[in-house]
């Protein structure tokens, strides 16, 4: 049987396994390519506040791995009294995981998410606590500050480069097995490339296609020989995996049994913070 067409994922873990296997439901070959390691840091202190001893009038999340880190904090309990504002769906499900009751989502990147704090919270009230990854969220913590609020931005977990490609995605690009790419952040975008450079494997990509999560994302993905760029109109997977669509002569009419690529949460959102 013919080996299905390969498409790079560079999504972090543990959201790239998740895509990996929506990008197989439509019938490509998933190669697992995460661009950065998410590793969460050691908490900061939290200050106290007038408001019953919570540390901030509310606590915001720009990122799945925002709110995973939170889950481990010894001071989880004092943050539980604040709602939480969270970048998307996918977001707000982890932190209800985290075991916070009062959550929102909002509609699935930073500029969504500073639109929904000034909608529904007063800067009379208290400080946010922003909660970001490293060098993250000082676009998103300036456009709060212009609004009139006090931010609390705590640096909670690390998205550190990847150190080289698998040698399973070498192999394919070098066998010309690749025919394109995910991205989901500008920084993912610059570091394959970087990576490809080193490798010496920039021209394996000229008959791939990128496939980027907006158009701030494909314009990170410039300078590098891809047949085509495309980017979605929305920050949100499922429609990146729309405009991925299916491998010639593969379920035209269906995934295959048993498998769905819908239903997924928004992605890691540690590019919608910055670049």
């Amino acid at each position: 049987m013919r080996e299905a067409p390969a498409i790079l994922v560079t999504r972090p873990e543990p959201g790239c396994a998740e895509t990996a296997a929506a990008v197989a439901a439509l019938g490509w070959r998933p190669l697992a390519a995460p661009a950065l390691v998410l590793a969460p840091l050691p908490p900061p202190a939290l200050p106290l506040t007038a408001g019953g001893g919570r540390p901030a009038q509310a606590t915001l999340l720009p990122s799945r791995a925002s709110a995973r880190a939170l889950a481990g904090w010894p001071e989880k309990d004092r943050l539980m009294a604040c709602p939480v504002l969270a970048v998307g769906d996918g977001t707000a499900e982890e932190a209800r995981r985290a075991g916070f009751r009062q959550v929102e989502a909002a509609a699935g990147d930073a500029d969504s998410l500073a639109r929904l704090a000034v909608a529904r919270l007063d800067p009379r009230a208290g400080p946010l606590l922003l909660a970001v990854g490293q060098g993250y969220g000082a676009a998103l913590a300036a456009a709060l500050r212009a609004a009139g609020f006090a931010v609390r931005r705590r640096v909670v977990y690390a998205a550190r480069p990847a150190a080289a490609l698998p040698e399973e995605t070498v192999a394919a690009l070098r066998a010309g097995a690749v025919r394109g790419a995910l991205f989901l952040s500008p920084r993912s975008a610059r570091h394959t490339h970087f990576l490809l450079r080193r490798a010496g494997l920039v021209e394996t990509v000229r008959e791939s296609v990128a496939f980027a999560l907006s158009p701030r994302i494909a314009a990170a993905l410039a300078g590098m020989p891809w047949r085509a760029i495309h980017a979605t109109p929305v920050p949100e997977l499922p429609a990146l995996l729309a405009l991925l669509g299916r491998p010639p002569g593969a379920w035209p009419d269906a995934a295959p049994p048993g498998a769905s690529p819908g239903g997924l949460p928004e992605p890691e959102s540690e590019g919608q913070e910055r670049e």
